[in-house]
């Protein structure tokens, strides 16, 4: 659920788009009742900065919850975001004009390089006329939005600030966390600024959570550190003080608002990825396929009678589509299989530009590595003829339809 009131609730997309980092497309198994933890409511970037104390290297032991805080809760900051554009109901100045209060939210982020980017998630500052970033030291000052991406909730901001007065954390690798690593998040549930907790990774690599806009964002990590309404866009970090992901979005159990050991961050990986091209050029661009699908495992094979036991069955083509305009055939026949609703009839994906593709993930993966305008080669089953169409990507929609 959404607890900043500016992201709606997690749907399954209907519409496979290649998110150029790790999220965009269309997925099955969406984790539903997400909310984004925002409050109540260029240069270059550099993933590996200059030595600072958040930047030192524990040893093979790592760190203690106390020395992780001490080396990256310094660069930890709190973010204001406000928008003047939502009005409640007016009431009457001495002058008889309407005076209509501003909506704040409250978020987290964190510092990126010594030229003062700094990185949250895109829902704290959605539709912000003014953002204001305050330091450990309580300093607080004007930010300027250098670029957002809504497909994984992230978004880069800047601050004219000394570079004594800067304290970046490096990102690390998310692709080698594993289950039961211990990891520390810092931020400012609530408005209490630079709270840490503590716990683990719960799960990785096959969770996905949904994007402000409707699209799926893969390869999320799961954690049980207690994070809540304000932790939003701050850091998730490993045992070497290194951020391994943004916290986004919590999962509360029904009738709740609050924290119950569900919580989701964008992999630092992904974070790379688009927080360069943020910097470089203020947007992602991603390349767009078009269509709506279901992962095929063996057990789906063995029912529907397929003729391999791992791809992404079409459902549905959007009109006007990539996909449509390549001649890839929709489902025609609904049926259901233990509880869940597939529409048979259409094209077996099995490979896009020579890469094996044994889920509707990995059709995400592979589309990230291409860019709108590029042709690529899709491998389908066609009943049991195996085809091979050619497809022009598009450019991902703004939005999911």
């Amino acid at each position: 659920m959404s607890v900043n009131g500016r992201a709606s609730l997690a749907r399954n997309a209907t519409l496979v788009a290649a998110s150029s980092l790790l999220g965009g497309l269309v997925a099955l198994g969406v984790v539903a009742l997400t909310g984004d933890l925002g409050g109540g409511t260029t240069t270059v970037v550099r993933t590996s900065p200059a030595p600072t104390p958040a930047a030192q290297v524990a040893d093979d032991k790592g760190l203690s919850v106390s020395e992780i805080y001490s080396r990256a809760a310094p660069g930890v900051v709190q973010i204001t975001s406000t928008d003047n554009s939502v009005q409640d109901t007016p009431s009457l100045s001495p002058y008889n004009a309407p005076q209509t209060p501003a909506q704040q939210a409250l978020g987290s982020g964190f510092v990126l390089d010594k030229a003062g980017h700094i990185v949250t998630n895109y829902h704290v500052i959605e539709g912000a006329d003014q953002i204001e970033v305050s330091f450990s030291n309580q300093d607080t000052l004007r930010a300027t939005l250098v670029g957002s991406d809504p497909s994984t909730d992230l978004a880069v901001l800047r601050v004219e600030a000394s570079s004594r007065s800067l304290t970046p954390l490096v990102l690390g690798n998310s692709g080698s966390v594993r289950v039961g690593d211990p990891v520390v998040a810092i931020g400012n549930p609530f408005g209490l600024a630079r709270t840490a907790t503590a716990g683990i990774v719960s799960a990785v690599q096959e969770r996905t959570i949904t994007a402000p806009n409707g699209y799926p964002i893969d390869h999320v990590i799961q954690t049980d550190a207690p994070i809540n309404s304000g932790n939003s866009g701050g850091p998730l970090l490993n045992d070497r003080a290194q951020v391994i992901g943004v916290n986004s979005q919590i999962a509360p159990a029904q009738g709740s608002s609050g924290n119950v050991g569900i919580g989701f961050a964008v992999p630092s990986n992904t974070v790379k990825e688009v927080v360069a091209q943020l910097v470089t050029t203020g947007r992602v661009d991603r390349a767009y396929l078009g269509i709506a699908g279901a992962t095929v495992n063996a057990e789906l094979a063995r029912v529907f009678r397929l003729p391999v036991d791992a791809g992404v069955l079409v459902e549905d083509v959007g009109d006007g589509t990539p996909a449509a305009r390549a001649g890839v055939k929709p489902g025609t026949s609904s049926t259901v299989v233990a509880g869940e609703g597939y529409t048979l009839g259409g094209d077996l994906i099995v490979a896009v530009a020579g890469k094996r593709v044994s889920s509707l993930e990995d059709l995400r993966d592979v589309l990230a590595d291409h860019k709108p305008g590029e042709t690529v080669k899709l491998q389908i089953y066609r009943g049991t003829r195996q085809r091979t169409l050619d497809v022009t990507l598009g450019r991902q929609p703004s939005s999911q339809g």
